[in-house]
């Protein structure tokens, strides 16, 4: 843990996010395709969609399972709802792929996996929808991570790191280990990870690890135990893309999304209390965040 550079303002404004200054349109500031959902888990697309938004891409479109496209559709008035065909128990059907290359292939960030049931379907959408993201900044949350072996090859093969968003048992599960072994080492571990995935690994948990394919490591211990709550991962996950489409480079996009995150868990411990707030509340803190940073 000693080695490993703490993520902190200084780091952050060595790292710039790209300005966006003078007469920018919203083409310009990125377009986020994020993919995922299913009929038990809606909210996920919803906290990972507002997230890319408040972290400041210019489009969105959130692809998902057709029996929740229409509410999603309303519920954020600001993106385009692809409708996707589902399987028997309410998830994306492997298939939906083919449906998706052309958006994919005209967006600047890519997010696959906030509220999709673990699962065959899900390994095969993502194996899908990656060999058609040649230019495209990825980040791999949830599901897809538990098939992460079967995209391997392909992550390998990316011309930029993917940024791979795991905890400890999404992590045991991806390196085929006991989740007890991600505990006792969590530097090491995502270390491996990265290396092996050629991608930017996130180790989500009380001290957050980001692990560089190059071997660097960095460290957050802040946020507090109220960030531990359902839907904070897919806001996390949603922050990369959205910094992402912007712009940043994987490795500065996981850093800003780690640090944005955990300030903004922050302030509402102080505001509402050390636990009890929600992962949508996060969402609102963020512009002001990213702006104390910047300033």
């Amino acid at each position: 843990m000693t080695d490993a550079v703490l993520i902190d303002r200084a780091l952050l404004r060595t790292l710039p996010l790209p300005a966006h200054d003078g007469e920018v349109d919203k083409d310009a500031r990125g377009r986020a395709l994020i993919v995922g959902g299913c009929r038990e888990m809606p909210g996920a697309l919803l906290l990972a969609g507002v997230a890319a938004l408040r972290a400041g891409a210019g489009k969105l479109q959130l692809a998902t399972a057709a029996s929740i496209a229409p509410a999603l559709a309303m519920a954020i008035p600001e993106t385009f709802v692809v409708a996707l065909a589902e399987d028997e128990d309410g998830t994306v059907a492997a298939s939906a792929g083919t449906v998706l290359a052309e958006r994919v292939a005209h967006c600047d960030a890519l997010l696959i996996g906030p509220g999709m049931a673990a699962g065959d379907a899900a390994a095969d959408l993502a194996a899908c929808l990656l060999e058609r993201a040649d230019s495209v900044a990825i980040v791999l949350d949830a599901a897809p991570l538990a098939g992460i072996a079967q995209v391997e090859a392909r992550l390998q093969s990316l011309a930029r790191p993917a940024i791979l968003t795991p905890h400890a048992g999404e992590m045991a599960s991806m390196m085929a280990v006991d989740r007890a072994e991600v505990l006792a080492d969590p530097v090491a571990m995502a270390t491996r990870a990265a290396r092996r995935f050629n991608a930017v690994v996130v180790l989500k948990a009380s001290t957050t690890f980001v692990a560089a394919p190059d071997g660097r490591m960095f460290r957050y211990d802040g946020g507090g135990v109220g960030l531990a709550t359902s839907g904070s991962g897919d806001t996390l996950a949603g922050l990369a893309t959205g910094l992402a489409a912007r712009g940043a480079d994987p490795l500065a996009a996981a850093l800003w999304a780690v640090f944005v995150h955990g300030e903004a868990g922050r302030r509402l411990g102080h505001r509402i209390g050390r636990v009890g707030f929600l992962a949508r509340e996060i969402l609102a803190e963020v512009p002001h965040v990213i702006g104390a940073i910047e300033a």
